[in-house]
């Protein structure tokens, strides 16, 4: 297959096109951040130009695409809201509306942080709450996607792992400190369902291999604090788990306001793929394996 993957520089992209393209043909949009000497092909293209999706996907010609790109800094959206308009709602609509008239398949992906995070649990039925711009941009980028393109899939997701800058995810925030020895705080009252952008590829490729269409959760099989996520990661490196200090978010004096409780319930896409989805353990082992094989600095070195 001919699988096209926005923001194929990001946290969730490269990885996603790295994994993916030692199976299939892949094509790797990328705009602000190019690679160099990547197993797949690259694109270089600004999707707020005008017909630039247009031209993306004549240039790819895909029979698949896996839709990364987007304003994922939740502050930065709150500073620039329109900006987070236009890449996390209308562009999803535009690339939904073009791959349909096209014939290819479209898997969006969403956030859990379109929930409000007051009970947890939730399911594919839930009616989200978004609290800030970046859930709200994000919520209606779904509805648009299935809106113009019914077959369409949109996957929620909560991840981690490495990333090219070594500083986009959760994961990297407590390893990069704790190795420098540098204390850090933990949120004990914000709950979340991590999986491995790594163990995402597969999941991706098996979804659209499957037929599958519609909203999906696509988090991971364990749900947890993120001060425990710390000090789960922190057991693993061997490093101090005690640099870390539990405490409230509501004390972390941050910009857009954080959904407490965003556990989700995967079992729609269990049941329809016939497995469990990857759990925080399996996942973390890998994220310890791939420092070890020396994949962190390997992303570096793709840096254009």
């Amino acid at each position: 297959m001919r699988i096209l993957v926005t923001g194929a520089s990001g946290l969730l992209g490269l990885s996603l096109a790295l994994e993916a393209a030692k199976e299939h043909t892949v094509i790797g949009a990328v705009h602000a951040q190019p690679l160099k000497n990547v197993p797949f092909t690259t694109l270089s293209i600004d999707l707020l130009a005008p017909e630039a999706v247009e031209r993306l996907l004549e240039q790819a010609q895909p029979d698949w695409v896996i839709h990364c790109a987007a304003l994922a800094i939740v502050d930065a959206c709150e500073s620039q809201p329109l900006q987070a308009r236009k890449l996390n709602t209308e562009i999803p609509a535009q690339l939904a509306e073009h791959v349909a008239r096209g014939g290819a398949r479209l898997l969006h992906v969403s956030t859990d942080a379109v929930f409000d995070g007051q009970r947890g649990g939730y399911t594919e039925d839930d009616l989200p709450n978004p609290l800030g711009v970046y859930a709200r941009s994000k919520l209606d980028g779904e509805r648009l996607v299935l809106a113009a393109n019914p077959q369409a899939l949109v996957a929620r997701v909560n991840l981690f792992g490495w990333s090219l800058s070594g500083r986009r995810s959760l994961a990297e925030f407590f390893f990069n400190n704790l190795s420098a020895g540098s204390p850090v705080k933990g949120f004990t009252d914000v709950y979340f369902c991590p999986v491995l952008v790594n163990d995402l590829a597969p999941l991706f490729v098996s979804m659209l291999e499957a037929g599958l269409s519609g909203l999906y959760h696509a988090t991971g099989s364990e749900c947890l604090d993120k001060y425990s996520f710390g000090v789960r990661l922190a057991q693993r490196f061997g490093l101090d788990e005690h640099l870390i200090t539990p405490v409230s978010v509501a004390d972390a004096g941050l910009q857009a306001v954080r959904s407490p409780r965003l556990t989700m319930r995967n079992d729609r896409l269990a049941r329809a793929l016939g497995r469990p989805l990857p759990g925080l353990s399996t996942g973390l082992e890998r994220f310890y394996q791939l420092y070890q094989q020396g994949y962190p600095h390997m992303l570096r070195r793709l840096g254009g």
